[in-house]
């Protein structure tokens, strides 16, 4: 009887991280579902490009906060909590966008911030719930599939969102009001699954202040700054060329299916991010930061294929780069998970993946950045600038690639896999 009980709970616990992952995945879907719209908000409602990609970066004001405090909130008063709080958000965020069809700017920027405030909850919370979720005593997957789970479920979501997105603007009335409808009722199962399926993994509530939460020490390591930081933003940064900045600069060349395409773009680059995370874990060594570079070294062919296409208008190229990027977002988002999970102590590992994230949001405003400077030097000269840049992160991510690995927790000279570094000069 001990056996069978034994077994259950087993089972009940190894389905746990779904729960955590469908609700992920529906904040994911309310955070990119508004992407593929800013042709039609454009085209339709009369808003200007610095407009509409200031409205799609708004959402970084509200994530950072919901990364940062959400993760110190979750240490003292669980996961589930706040992460059901973070469901709420994003259907409370995607009802006021939907209302701003006819409330105009201020709604659209209102329903960006909640929404941005949910994935940061989600990315954050999420991620560190699924990874906890993913050990013993509650699962025996294999080691990084926490992160890994974490990862697909937020990229299947943002991929989802601008899809169904596409097809309603495409062929549904009130688009700009049904899209957020269809997610705001998603995110009903998507809470009750958090709060009768989730199983809690903050017993004991951490005794720290506020204040004394928000201070993670393990931002300061110097494998985090040294390979992590340089890389990190752009995580975003080269899914918001793709899908963002790219088909805008073809978008002349399309005509009437220009916002499908976007769509299509943008379902692609996070498909190939899905896609290429079983590659990336594989990439992954302990020992290096191989995993990194590789993104790294993808995310600037893709930027200087952007650039082709800025000069070109080729939608055909623009595909390429789609996929480029794609497969550099999903290297990148993975092995940085991984990098700071090595790296983390337990009770910190909520709020170095708060960090983490935020700087990886830091690049969706690189399109309102180039938007506002549209006017006085032209895409392929921007563009070229941010390759040359993409290739010096790449390049300092590569200066660390084999150093700073001493294990959290153990003394000096402590691999992540427990074995030994030599100290010689």
């Amino acid at each position: 009887m001990t056996g069978t009980m034994q077994s259950a709970v087993t089972t009940t616990t190894r389905r746990a991280w779904l729960a955590v992952a469908f609700a992920a995945f529906c904040i994911g879907w309310g955070g990119n579902e508004f992407t593929p719209l800013l042709i039609a908000y454009a085209q339709q409602a009369g808003y200007s490009r610095v407009d509409v990609d200031v409205l799609l970066g708004a959402y970084v004001l509200g994530l950072v906060p919901g990364l940062l405090i959400a993760s110190t909130l979750s240490d003292r008063h669980g996961r589930r909590p706040i992460m059901a709080i973070g469901v709420v958000a994003s259907a409370i965020g995607s009802l006021t966008l939907a209302l701003g069809d006819v409330a105009g700017f201020a709604a659209l920027f209102g329903g960006r911030l909640l929404s941005g405030m949910a994935v940061g909850i989600a990315m954050a919370v999420g991620s560190a719930w699924i990874a906890e979720l993913s050990k013993p005593p509650f699962d025996d997957a294999a080691q990084g599939a926490g992160a890994r789970r974490a990862s697909i479920c937020l990229s299947l979501g943002l991929g989802a969102g601008p899809l169904c997105a596409g097809i309603l603007a495409a062929f549904a009335p009130l688009p700009l009001v049904l899209t957020y409808v269809v997610h705001a009722a998603l995110c009903v199962p998507a809470l009750w699954a958090v709060l009768a399926l989730g199983v809690e993994t903050r017993t004991e509530g951490s005794t720290r202040t506020l204040l004394q939460g928000l201070k993670v020490p393990t931002a300061a390591h110097r494998r985090f700054t040294h390979v992590v930081v340089p890389m990190a933003p752009w995580i975003f940064g080269s899914a918001a060329i793709a899908y963002a900045i790219v088909p805008a600069l073809v978008a002349d060349e399309l005509g009437q299916w220009a916002l499908l395409y976007t769509a299509g773009l943008t379902v692609l680059t996070l498909a190939c991010g899905v896609l290429v995370q079983p590659i990336a874990r594989r990439l992954d060594d302990a020992s290096s930061a191989r995993a990194v570079v590789v993104s790294m070294v993808l995310m600037t062919l893709g930027i200087l294929a952007a650039v082709v296409t800025a000069l070109t208008r080729s939608p055909i190229l623009a595909v390429l780069v789609a996929m480029l990027l794609g497969s550099a977002y999903g290297i990148a988002i993975v092995s940085g998970l991984l990098e700071i999970q090595r790296i983390a102590e337990p009770d910190e590992l909520a709020g170095i993946s708060g960090v983490y994230y935020s700087l990886a949001y830091v690049g969706f405003l690189l399109p309102a950045g180039l938007a506002a400077l549209a006017r006085y030097v032209s895409y392929p000269v921007m563009l070229t600038a941010v390759a040359v840049v993409a290739a010096a992160c790449a390049v300092r991510c590569a200066s660390g690639w084999s150093k700073h690995l001493d294990a959290p927790g153990g003394p000096a000279g402590t691999r992540y896999d427990g074995s030994s570094i030599c100290q010689g000069s």
